[in-house]
């Protein structure tokens, strides 16, 4: 590891209300900046059973992907803003 070391950290908050999951990705970056994505999912009328964890799992997974996509996508506005 380098000498020089940031550390960032993702916060998950997961809730469930009427068989709809909401999640909210939090990146916290050192200079105390953060990043908010959220994600959702549903529980089908078709589903047999509610497994809450399932639901947490995709709605989380769906706010790290869009938090991973932001990221991204300041990065490159970053790099451009630099030519």
């Amino acid at each position: 590891m380098s000498e020089h070391v940031t550390r960032w950290s993702v916060d998950l908050y997961l809730g469930e209300i009427d068989g709809r999951t909401h999640a909210e990705a939090r990146l916290i970056t050192d200079d105390t900046s953060s990043v908010t994505a959220t994600g959702v999912a549903t529980l089908s009328p078709h589903d047999q059973y509610d497994v809450p964890e399932i639901g947490y799992e995709l709605a989380a997974g769906r706010a790290l992907a869009a938090l991973a996509e932001q990221l991204l996508s300041t990065a490159l506005d970053d790099v451009e803003a630099l030519n």
